[in-house]
């Protein structure tokens, strides 16, 4: 994603608890010490769930298009 780490951390703080929701395993304290950093929020998931880098971005990546990118919430979480 070719997107500056603060505008991802603007857009993420907005989606905190749809990132909680949708990945089940995350509790607010993950969510939190990610601190808004895709980065991070990719070590969580990968941590949380036990699978690759490569897993965790596809994961992130329908997260960002589903939560990040519109205002559509008819997609149920993980």
């Amino acid at each position: 994603m070719a997107e500056s780490d603060d505008k991802w951390s603007g857009r993420f703080d907005r989606a905190k608890g749809k990132a909680r929701e949708y990945f089940g395993k995350l509790t607010d304290d993950d969510v939190e010490q990610a601190k808004g950093k895709r980065e991070n929020m990719l070590g969580k998931i990968q941590e949380k769930y036990g699978e690759t880098k490569e897993t965790a971005e596809q994961w992130l990546a329908e997260f960002e298009h589903k939560y990040l990118s519109s205002d559509d919430e008819s997609d149920k979480p993980r």
